[in-house]
């Protein structure tokens, strides 16, 4: 992977992420009490060995920029290793980056003086964990000119996403956007192909697509129009995606910390795109539970991200007027430094920095941002709290529905979205 250069998109609005992203792009949200979603995917390129990177923002990007330059300041550059922050400059005119291959165009100067011999296409803002170097290999065999990541998905829900057509050697012979009718794998009639977003080319390939068409985006514009002329391979994740990882567990006989050997991650074949607020929230619930579908604690596949100094956990047990003890607790949840539970209850919830539970207050299936306060005697349940919300004494959130929607806003499957605009 030494000659490989990984682009990270990171420009992303997310606006059906609204209101997580009035103050930040969709890279920038947290995930997983103490990361950010552009965490996932450079964490991705550490461990397969891609130390050459360049993080494409644009949208709202401080937040981001501060956390990169806090966080992954660990490159060599006399090694010729680097992480660098590229934020659009007008290279080439007068406009922002108007899309992904627009982004990689504005600064070809840079990328051509590197001299890669591939060139690796990331999204920030999707939950995976994917070794490029297979990827990569999967695109050498095949003699392609570019590879995309695809994931087999329910025809039932492919109309979600941009679907390829392949021929019996998974050749791409087509696109198509958010079909009503789309395209099955050959030989799977119930099975679809969706693209990840994810793609690697060879370098001079990309290249000279690049100077030779203006148009600004990969998926929609260019490579539907390169069938012809060029190789390009599908890459199905969940089939050739192999993490080798040690994973701690608990032990249910003994209640202690157990060991599996090395073996493949039953998390290899996950992704998520985080695009609406409910998928949002089902990958923050992904992480909880016993065997969790994406596991933040293996070994061999660690996901990096910047330690905040916050003091470590503490629950306490509050003594009531009445003589009754009300125990801080946190079941099968992730719970982050500089949090105190004071005699409440967290269950199934993933709650980041600095977060404050105070006694009787209920929190169950709940993703709970940094510096917030859930004062006394709170019930909460499916909700959202973005940063720095005080949530006053008694409130109820979770309940019930017309009142939610009355002073919320809601999802479509009923997840209760909390800002602090909303007390």
């Amino acid at each position: 992977m030494k000659n490989v250069i990984a682009l990270v998109m990171a420009g992303g609005r997310g606006e059906r992420l609204m209101p997580l992203t009035r103050s930040r792009s969709k890279p920038a949200i947290p995930f997983g009490g103490i990361y950010l979603l552009a965490d996932l995917s450079l964490s991705n390129c550490i461990n397969s060995e891609v130390y050459k990177i360049l993080v494409l923002p644009q949208y709202k990007s401080q937040t981001l920029i501060q956390h990169i330059e806090s966080g992954w300041n660990m490159f060599s550059p006399a090694l010729g290793h680097f992480l660098r922050i590229v934020p659009p400059q007008m290279m080439r005119g007068n406009k922002w980056y108007q899309g992904t291959a627009d982004s990689i165009r504005q600064n070809l100067e840079m990328i051509e003086a590197e001299n890669p011999s591939h060139m690796l296409i990331l999204s920030a803002d999707h939950v995976y964990k994917m070794d490029y170097s297979l990827f990569k290999r999967y695109h050498a065999d095949h003699k392609a000119d570019v590879t995309i990541a695809v994931i087999e998905t329910a025809k039932s829900e492919a109309r979600e996403y941009g679907v390829l057509q392949v021929d019996k050697n998974f050749r791409v012979t087509g696109f198509q956007e958010k079909p009503e009718n789309p395209a099955t794998i050959p030989g799977h009639p119930d099975q679809c192909l969706a693209s990840m977003g994810i793609y690697i080319f060879t370098a001079q390939v990309l290249l000279d697509l690049l100077k030779s068409d203006e148009r600004p985006d990969f998926g929609k514009d260019i490579l539907p129009s390169i069938l012809r002329s060029h190789k390009v391979m599908a890459y199905p994740f969940r089939k050739q995606n192999r993490i080798e990882d040690v994973v701690f567990f608990t032990d249910e006989t003994s209640g202690g910390r157990a060991e599996k050997p090395v073996e493949v991650a039953p998390d290899s074949g996950y992704w998520r795109d985080v695009g609406n607020l409910d998928a949002y929230w089902n990958a923050n619930m992904d992480l909880c539970g016993l065997t969790p579908y994406f596991n933040l604690y293996g070994v061999r596949w660690p996901m990096r991200t910047y330690q905040r100094q916050f003091p470590p956990v503490k629950t306490l047990s509050v003594l009531e007027s009445d003589g009754k003890s009300l125990h801080g607790l946190a079941r099968d949840s992730l719970v982050s430094q500089g949090c105190i539970i004071g005699g409440g209850s967290v269950r199934n919830s993933v709650l980041s920095y600095n977060v404050s539970v105070h006694r009787g207050a209920e929190v169950d299936e709940s993703v709970i941002m940094e510096n917030v306060d859930v004062g006394r005697f709170c019930q909460i349940k499916k909700a959202i709290v973005s940063d720095n919300v005080r949530i006053p004494a008694r409130t109820t959130i979770g309940f019930d529905p017309k009142e939610d929607k009355r002073r919320f806003h809601v999802t479509p499957r009923g997840i209760v979205v909390v800002t602090k605009d909303d007390f």
